[in-house]
């Protein structure tokens, strides 16, 4: 998958099974997809990571945002030509404790917007909501949190994915 705008260019792949292996994959396929985009030589583009920070591609020797996301089956990764950005997956799943979840992540308008919707939409809305979330936050650099009535301030898109995911890109 590969979708690309303002800059931004979105990613995915359907990862090996490990953690370990999906990461590297990723790594590569940003590489791979970086090189044709921009048409660099792979060997001018390289992801720098650091325990604790977001994660940075260099292109030909230029910094630029990048941000990644795993779910089981599928993993994806943002980059950002212009400034930073972020993504998240989840797969649409059912949550027992879905009400707590959002109003201690998400705020009380989302939880309050959740209870309110019929219970069959609410592990999509659910998915939704946290992965708007998340990919703000990572987009603004900021780990997450529970709720404390601040969003960071980015454009945000949804991605269109097959079920039973969801993604959202920030930038």
């Amino acid at each position: 998958m590969l979708l690309s705008r303002d800059g931004v260019l979105a990613i995915g792949i359907v990862p090996p099974p490990s953690r370990t292996e999906a990461r590297a994959h990723l790594r590569q396929a940003v590489r791979e997809a970086a090189a044709q985009w921009q048409n660099l030589d792979i060997e001018a583009i390289s992801v720098e990571s650091t325990p604790g920070t977001p994660p940075r591609l260099l292109l030909a020797g230029r910094s630029v945002g990048l941000s990644f996301s795993h779910d089981e089956g599928l993993s994806l990764a943002a980059i950002g030509l212009y400034g930073p950005v972020g993504i998240d997956v989840m797969r649409v799943q059912d949550i027992a404790d879905w009400f707590h979840l959002a109003r201690d992540y998400l705020g009380p308008q989302v939880a309050q917007e959740l209870a309110a919707c019929p219970a069959a939409q609410r592990p999509l809305r659910l998915a939704q909501a946290w992965t708007v979330r998340e990919a703000a936050l990572k987009c603004a650099g900021l780990p997450l949190a529970e709720w404390d009535g601040t969003a960071p301030a980015c454009c945000l898109q949804a991605l269109p994915l097959p079920a039973p995911y969801v993604a959202s890109l920030a930038y």
